[in-house]
């Protein structure tokens, strides 16, 4: 048995941390901008896009993350293409992410009132100046609060890279608990990595929802 001070786990795991907060933000900005076009697909005044967007959103909605991984990193190596661990699981997680954020988006989008919608069409503007200029600043201000709140779902999510053999939080507590036969303080670090990022985004979230719903 390796020999592993509790200094020695931490700095392992803390390697780990940085790799999930990496593949966190890259997902999370990345999953963001497709969302976006997804959402503009989603509601546009075209059936073709909007069903193209739908089944898009259903797909990565209605399957595991983890066969999404499996798929990518699999898949893209039958046709005799190199894949990293680390490029299958951007790729899968900016997928995924942008899947629920198009989602939100859209929920945020229908929920202002009719009545916004008449009124930009009385003082003639079309439909690309309705939501530049009338719709999406006010969904903009409904959509903080869960965005926010799904970015912990995005963190929590990167531990599923680990199955295909990306080197985060919970691939690095792994190899450190199988080094060390003491898993139960291992998997306790890794629990609390995970909580030490996903907890002050979570209050964060709440803050604003209340912030929002008083201001509303």
């Amino acid at each position: 048995m390796t020999e592993f001070t509790l200094f020695d786990m931490l700095r392992g795991l803390w390697s780990g941390l940085q790799w999930t907060l990496v593949l966190s933000l890259l997902a999370f900005v990345l999953g963001g901008i497709v969302g976006l076009i997804v959402l503009f697909a989603r509601i546009a005044d075209n059936r073709i896009l909007q069903a193209v967007s739908k089944g898009y959103i259903e797909l990565f909605q209605g399957t595991p993350l983890l066969m999404q991984l499996f798929m990518l990193f699999f898949g893209i190596s039958l046709l005799g293409l190199d894949v990293s661990p680390w490029f299958a699981a951007a790729l899968g997680l900016t997928l995924f992410t942008s899947a629920f954020l198009a989602e939100i988006w859209r929920g945020c989008v229908e929920s202002i009132p009719r009545g916004q919608w008449e009124a930009s069409e009385s003082l003639a503007f079309n439909y690309g100046e309705q939501m530049r200029h009338v719709i999406l600043p006010q969904a903009l201000r409904i959509a903080i609060p869960p965005t926010v709140g799904f970015s912990v779902q995005v963190v929590k999510g990167t531990a599923v890279a680990s199955i295909i053999g990306f080197t985060e939080l919970t691939k690095t507590g792994t190899m450190i608990a199988n080094a060390t036969f003491d898993p139960f303080l291992v998997y306790g670090l890794v629990a609390l990595g995970y909580f030490a990022l996903c907890w002050p985004l979570s209050l964060f979230a709440r803050r604003l929802e209340g912030a929002f719903h008083v201001s509303g």
